[in-house]
């Protein structure tokens, strides 16, 4: 049962609130029904590693002098 404490909300903001609720409660019943989870992807090693070629470009010796 859901109860509005606060306010007078339209029957459009009800629904909207409602159908939040509804696609939270799905998604926590998918989990627990023995779905698959997807792996956390912060984690994951390849993100980080670096996508193409990356080949010297003019000046680059210049760009690796660290003077001192």
């Amino acid at each position: 049962m859901i109860k509005v404490v606060r306010g007078n909300p339209t029957p459009e903001e009800l629904a909207a609130a409602l159908a939040v609720v509804q696609a939270r409660a799905a998604a926590v019943a998918a989990v627990s029904s023995g779905a698959p989870e997807l792996p956390a992807r912060w984690s994951d090693p390849g993100r980080v590693a670096r996508r193409g070629r990356h080949l010297p470009r003019p000046r680059a010796w210049a760009r690796t002098y660290w003077p001192g």
